[in-house]
């Protein structure tokens, strides 16, 4: 009984998946919003709670995660992750900068002290890599000249977990300095080891998991992929970094074979993780901290873009390719909620839970819209801004033709 209440749920997600990412194709918009906002309607204190599949869409959603992050890898050779990240780490010094200090700031004006604002810090700096990555490729955005700089900001973000994440871990449960250490010492090692095999070792990767046989190339891509990120995990590296440095570690005809296969798995599995987000939402918690997570929501959405737009005129991108950075880098998700958690876990101030739930919510939302439309909007209002100094010198040159003639 219980097997067949399973299937009918998960195949009712999957169908309604389906029909919510025909009718966002529609009216040519991002289907990200429409899963979260059905994941709200079927989750903890939703319309109509799911049981029987909730552990499946959980394993599910990781799954997700997992491909989105393997696939945006495959995009990029080990040479170029290294040339970006050279090229490109002042901007994740100023994406820390802008974005971290709102988030200690909100949390120290509401009295919560200097722990939260460190946990808050995190919710609020960290962009999502899994709904952008999905937005990225909605938008036909892969192959923009501005996606290496988008990439460089996102994994500069996810190897800064790797030192953020132990850290708060230990300020959270009020662990010694030796245990906090050692814990991140670990973290450090694992991510400069998977680092180190995907670019020196990359190759061998490849033919190892190279093979004719569609079959054969998606069971070793697939399962090499989840072993690494599983293994990273367990370390205290984000699984994310891992996936995302085993499609880097990927060429070729490999990774183009790879890229085939996977797609349409990571298509699926990326919309159960937006729905199993909003699962585990509960509506009711939401309308008393609405407000602040609003006003937080804004001022980080208009600092993300502002790191994108410095980190792309810095690598040359012109004024469009910069504004579509800034906008591709609002929506918060997996990362953010992952930090709230612990917070959360660990007994802290009840409020922070639902508030981080409600800021993420509102930039999962607000973030494939901004990705989609700052860049327009930001041409359209430049043009007006120039347009009446563009008709005055128009107007100046007209004059002096005239004198001219005159003289």
């Amino acid at each position: 009984m219980h097997s067949a209440v399973l299937l009918i749920e998960f195949g009712s997600i999957i169908l309604g998946l389906g029909l919510l990412g025909r009718f966002a194709a529609r009216f040519r918009l991002s289907p990200i919003p429409l899963y979260l906002l059905a994941g709200l309607a079927f989750g903890e204190g939703g319309l109509l709670p799911l049981g029987a599949s909730e552990e499946f869409v959980s394993i599910g959603a990781e799954i997700g995660v997992i491909l989105l992050l393997l696939m945006l890898g495959l995009e990029y050779t080990a040479g170029d992750l290294v040339t970006n990240l050279k090229a490109h780490y002042p901007s994740g010094l100023v994406d820390g900068a802008l974005n971290a200090l709102p988030g200690a700031a909100a949390a120290l004006l509401l009295g919560w002290g200097p722990v939260a604002a460190v946990v808050l810090a995190g919710v609020t700096w960290i962009s999502s890599s899994g709904v952008i990555a999905k937005v990225l490729g909605d938008l036909g955005r892969v192959g923009n000249r501005e996606t290496p700089v988008i990439l460089s900001v996102l994994v500069l973000e996810d190897l800064a977990m790797a030192v953020y994440l132990p850290i708060v871990t230990a300020l959270v449960a009020g662990a010694g300095l030796l245990a906090g250490s050692l814990t991140l010492a670990i973290a450090l090692g694992a991510a400069g080891l998977v680092l180190f095999v995907a670019v020196r070792y990359g190759r061998l990767i490849s033919r190892f998991v190279s093979s004719d046989d569609p079959e054969k190339l998606l069971l070793v891509v697939l399962g090499l992929t989840i072993l690494v990120a599983g293994v990273a995990q367990q370390l205290q590296v984000s699984a994310a970094v891992g996936a995302f440095l085993v499609g880097i570690a990927l060429s070729g005809e490999v990774a183009e074979g790879a890229h085939t296969l996977l797609s349409p798995l990571r298509d699926l599995f990326a919309a159960v993780f937006f729905v199993f987000f909003g699962l585990h939402t509960d509506p009711a918690s939401i309308p008393p901290v609405l407000l602040p997570a609003l006003a937080l929501a804004l001022v980080t959405a208009a600092t993300k873009i502002a790191t994108g737009y410095w980190a792309a005129r810095r690598a040359g991108i012109s004024p469009k390719g910069r504004w579509r950075t800034g906008g591709a880098l609002v929506a918060r998700g997996e990362f953010s909620i992952v930090i709230a958690g612990l917070a959360v876990s660990a007994g802290m101030e009840p409020s922070l839970g639902p508030l981080a739930t409600a800021y993420v919510l509102i930039l999962v939302i607000l973030g494939p819209l901004t990705a989609r439309y700052t860049e327009p909007l930001a041409t359209r209002l430049t043009a007006r801004r120039e347009s009446p100094t563009t008709t005055e010198s128009a107007s100046r040159v007209a004059e002096a033709s005239v004198g001219r003639d005159g003289a």
